[in-house]
């Protein structure tokens, strides 16, 4: 027995060595594999601490940019497909003297950003990207779903003596839509406009606002904004467009600073009232879409900041501005088949306020802007590849089609700011946002929620949903023509 046990562990020997040599090369090649492959890239938690805010904003022609708001001493790295790299200053730690706003200078104070914004390039084709271990949405090839909201923050105004309950998230219920948006997994953000309300201090005594920061420093972006919006800022890539909430003489700095897409320019930054002539005013940009069945579809992001809600003198430089704008707007139409125009004022629909009597006082379109347009486009006012526009400022869900061939108008102004007095349904005969346009379909809501549209092929499905998960309206857009319905 023992010698049969010593020859059948001869013969496991001799096996072993006869196998051995032949694994030796595989065994080579898997570790030349393995050493090949790049380790993780080491989180410094000092630095993640400090990292308040980052998200991804689409620019020109659909740049997309990684932004980060740090309390550091300096910029965080931002790491891209496993390479890692020191991300740039847009704006450093100051606080900006106070100059003249739209309260009263003793409802105002300086702006204090105690932060460092910081930013970077996203490279073409990154496959990931993070900044201090957190991983940041990219941006699609083809965006197919695609969110849109807007006038989002708590309103604190001494002059219309109207303080929101911020502490409440029932009364103001920006975070509980953006919880309830970013469970649709969207491709894109856009935002039409007005983040920033909390302009004066909230009264003594009251507890609806009472801790709240205010004035237009970091500390009210962020819990006006970032913070509430922290849920969708990291489910995908936004587009931001800029509102009247955002000018020179309200939360202008800020808007620079944080949010714009473009390079920080000084004397374009809102810091000093003698430069607003620069700081209020931004050419458009066109943001692609992608191409899907044959069909280039993209965004036209236009600047209405500071329109005015009277009609321009033609002699006023303003007015050649506009004009010189709405021509570029033209031209990046023929760059896609499909475009959505996007601005923050509605063009093609009603603004509502009511009384001190009680009556409620509707307001046709942007007056200014459609006095601008008729110069080029007498009758659509826009370009014909120009197939709907979105906006928000009015406190509403609103949808407008019309048969005189103007453009499908959506409002998304009830992300959560304080909300207007619905209109009356149906609307008086004759009604329109424009003198000669005639109004084919209409509805609208003032409750809180939200616009989502979704490619389909060469048809865009758009539907409002409000926080309950009640459908408000839906829309198909198709070659041209839009078909509306409110559901029963």
């Amino acid at each position: 027995m023992q010698k049969l046990n010593q020859q059948k562990l001869s013969k496991q020997t001799n096996s072993r060595r006869v196998l051995l040599p032949a694994l030796i090369p595989a065994l080579m090649l898997i570790l030349s594999a393995c050493s090949g492959l790049q380790q993780a890239p080491q989180v410094d938690n000092t630095q993640a601490a400090a990292v308040q805010s980052r998200w991804v904003v689409l620019g020109e022609q659909g740049q997309p940019i990684a932004r980060a708001v740090t309390s550091a001493a300096s910029c965080p790295d931002i790491v891209q497909d496993g390479q890692t790299s020191a991300m740039q200053l847009r704006a450093g730690a100051e606080t900006i003297a106070q100059r003249k706003t739209a309260s009263k200078p003793e409802d105002s104070k300086p702006s204090a950003f105690p932060v460092l914004t910081c930013e970077a390039v996203l490279k073409p084709g990154v496959q990931s990207a993070s900044i201090a271990g957190q991983a940041l949405p990219l941006p699609k090839p083809v965006a197919q779903k695609i969110l849109v909201i807007g006038d989002t923050g708590c309103r604190l105004k001494t002059a219309d003596n109207y303080f929101q309950s911020c502490n409440d998230s029932d009364k103001w219920a920006f975070r509980q839509m953006v919880t309830a948006a970013a469970r649709l997994q969207p491709d894109l953000v856009v935002h039409v406009g007005d983040y920033h309300y909390r302009e004066n201090a909230c009264p003594e005594g009251n507890p609806e606002c009472a801790g709240s920061p205010w004035g237009y420093g970091w500390d009210t972006w962020q819990a006006d904004f970032f913070a509430p919006a922290q849920a969708l800022l990291k489910a995908a890539p936004w587009v931001m467009v800029r509102g009247n909430h955002e000018t020179c003489v309200r939360a202008g700095q800020g808007w620079w600073r944080l949010l714009d897409p473009r390079p920080l320019q000084a004397g374009r930054d809102c810091n000093l009232a003698a430069n607003d002539s620069q700081g209020d005013y931004s050419p458009p940009y066109a943001v692609p879409l992608g191409r899907l069945n044959g069909q280039q579809a993209q965004l036209i992001v236009f600047d209405s900041s500071k329109v005015p809600y009277k009609v321009l003198a033609k002699d006023d430089p303003v007015y050649a501005t506009y004009m010189q704008q709405f021509k570029q707007v033209d031209q990046l139409a023929e760059q896609a088949d499909f475009n959505f125009f996007i601005n923050h004022h509605p063009i093609l629909a009603f603004a509502v306020e009511r009384g001190k009597s009680g009556d409620l006082k509707i307001w046709p379109g942007a007056l200014a802007l459609q006095d601008v347009m008729q110069q080029i486009h007498p009758v659509r006012l826009f370009p014909e590849k120009v197939q709907a526009t979105l906006a928000g400022h009015v406190h509403l869900f609103e949808a407008l089609t019309f048969s005189t061939g103007q453009p499908t108008q959506f409002v998304s102004g009830n992300g959560g700011s304080s909300l207007d007095f619905p209109l009356p349904m149906p609307l008086q005969p004759g009604a329109t946002p424009l003198a000669g346009a005639t109004v084919d379909f209409f509805t609208n809501s003032n409750d809180v929620g939200y616009m989502l549209m979704e490619r389909k092929g060469q048809r865009w499905i758009i539907q409002a949903w409000n926080l309950a998960g009640r459908l408000l309206a839906e829309c198909d857009m198709h070659n041209q023509r839009t078909q509306c319905r409110v559901p029963s």
